[in-house]
């Protein structure tokens, strides 16, 4: 079982439209703007997977509470997998731990740890396989992205392997990656995937399904 919790992000609702994507192929329960989905004790004996499309506190919706950090906290702990999506490395951007364990992470303004805010320019791109031995890149596609957010200026927190990239005319950035955590777990981050025409692409679809299985099973 997965629990994928998401906010409204900023009206587009791409965590709830990517949801109804992967609905026919994974068991999920869903949850959007509404964190008691966190508040369950022993989270890491009920799901096989946490997924994230939100950013702490924003989208008129308030930060997930200390008690859901402290149990989300304890499923990462047992090294059991998660899955963010877009900023999703922003989930529990207060907190100082979240922080250092995400791989690159969406900076916001006012940045606890003075750093200058990210910047996701909108524009058409291209999201490339990165050239790596990492298997799953091996189950990963390129896609041609319609006009839509591309994150770029990340701080990179910790070691992280990058699987996708793409080239702009600032530079070229990590799309995909996984950073391992200092409990021997993997989180892996996706970030395409702000408007429905972006959520919708089958490319992005296929490739965060690749990744959910490459999570879920056991190596």
């Amino acid at each position: 079982m997965i629990l994928f919790a998401a906010d409204n992000h900023y009206g587009t609702h791409a965590g709830q439209n990517l949801f109804e994507c992967l609905r026919p192929h994974h068991e999920i329960r869903f949850h959007e703007d509404n964190w008691d989905c966190l508040m369950e004790e022993n989270l890491a004996e009920k799901y096989d997977l946490l997924m994230f499309h939100l950013i702490g506190g924003t989208c008129d919706v308030p930060a997930p509470d200390p008690v859901a950090e402290h149990l989300v906290k304890e499923y990462l702990q047992v090294g059991k997998p998660m899955f963010l999506l877009h900023g999703s490395s922003a989930a529990f951007w207060q907190c100082a731990w979240w922080r250092e364990i995400v791989g690159f992470r969406w900076v916001r303004k006012d940045d606890p740890d003075g750093f200058a805010p990210s910047s996701h320019p909108i524009r058409p791109y291209l999201v490339e396989v990165a050239k790596s031995r990492h298997p799953l890149c091996q189950h990963l596609q390129d896609v041609a992205q319609p006009a839509d957010e591309i994150y770029i200026n990340l701080e990179q927190s910790c070691p992280a392997t990058t699987l996708m990239t793409t080239t702009t005319e600032e530079g070229t950035f990590p799309m995909a990656y996984e950073a391992i955590t200092p409990w021997g777990g993997k989180i892996v981050s996706y970030l395409p995937g702000h408007s429905p025409a972006a959520v919708w692409h089958p490319g992005n679809i296929a490739n965060c399904r690749s990744i959910i299985e490459y999570l879920i099973t056991p190596t």
